[in-house]
């Protein structure tokens, strides 16, 4: 991918680098709800459990006929069209997700196709759960060095096609969706900070093998990694951005992973209930499209406003984590 001419010329002259804002937001996410009921008859479990451990009451299934594709094709139209942008105008397309159908050919390129981003390069990313803020931070860098001027970042999986129907672990938790952002160069505010990490000796806490290709989790390990890693990632971005996160910071846009982890994070750090998104009641956990679904329920219950001062906070499989600090909206 070549470096827009203007970005180019800036960067000659020596101005400063362009700052990478969100522009745009959309998601989409499949028609069919799936209530409790129907999980508890097939794990031997009642409705009650599930909603007392997970706090879930319903999460959507993509039906047979349904892509990756076409959930990911919505939430990127539905951006652009929140931005006022053409798909012309994309210089890249990145797609985080962990259940494309097909080994190859990946899915981004062919995303970039049917939206028509005949001038973008693509890739998929592959970081789970936490693939959508990965990729943030990874856009946010090709912003900020002027190698691109607009990238649309999406998160989208279908899990619930990778789970054992019977494995009260997993069933309840997984739902299908997708989200997007799109990243533009400005003057000022977008993303000031982010931060990668990864605990490959956590693999084991979540797989998924290519011979059955069911997910598989340990479930009480995985949340006291969960809780600590996310907490020590929102101390350190904190500590590098010099702001305290309970004085400084309007809104924590946590993975959707279960809501006793968003309320064990919320306390350990000492936040107000109003300042942490929780939408898993009625999602489920969408794994790279839990973080752009959450923002678009903050965006609609008015919590998402331009100039808030979002953190985005994920963990997933691997283990890894990700995490970006941002003025939220154009400059």
């Amino acid at each position: 991918m070549s470096l827009p001419e203007p970005l180019a010329a800036e960067a000659v002259a020596g101005r400063r680098w362009p700052r990478a804002n969100a522009v745009g937001l959309g998601c989409a996410v499949p028609e069919a709800v799936v209530e409790n009921a129907a999980i508890a008859a097939a794990t031997g479990v009642d409705e009650a459990w599930i909603e007392r451990r997970t706090g879930i009451r319903s999460r959507r299934h993509a039906p047979p006929g349904m892509t990756l594709l076409e959930l990911a094709a919505a939430s990127a139209r539905a951006t652009l069209e929140d931005a006022g942008l053409d798909a012309e105008e994309l210089d890249l397309v990145v797609i985080a997700t962990a259940s494309q159908e097909r080994r190859l050919p990946n899915l981004a390129p062919e995303l970039a196709s049917v939206i028509g981003a005949v001038n973008a390069g693509a890739f998929d990313l592959g970081a789970a759960c936490s693939g959508f803020v990965t990729a943030v931070a990874i856009a946010g860098a090709f912003v900020e060095a002027g190698r691109a001027r607009n990238v649309l970042v999406v998160g989208a999986d279908t899990l619930s096609r990778h789970l054992d129907p019977s494995d009260r672990r997993t069933a309840a938790i997984f739902g299908d969706g997708a989200g997007a952002v799109i990243l533009s160069a400005g003057e000022s505010g977008g993303l000031s900070e982010t931060e990668l990490g990864a605990d490959g000796g956590c693999a084991e806490l979540i797989t998924c093998d290519g011979e059955c290709d069911v997910i598989h989790m340990e479930g009480p390990e995985t949340f006291k990694v969960a809780v600590g890693t996310m907490e020590q990632a929102v101390r350190s971005l904190g500590a590098r951005a010099g702001l305290d996160p309970l004085r400084d910071i309007d809104l924590f846009v946590f993975h959707q992973a279960n809501a006793r982890i968003t309320r064990a994070l919320a306390e350990r750090l000492e936040l107000p209930q109003e300042k942490v998104v929780d939408c898993i009641a009625e999602f489920g956990n969408t794994s790279a499209a839990s973080v752009p679904l959450a923002l678009e329920h903050a965006r609609a219950d008015g919590r998402l406003l331009d100039g808030s001062r979002v953190l985005l906070c994920a963990v997933g499989a691997g283990f890894m984590s990700a995490s970006a600090l941002l003025d939220w909206g154009p400059s």
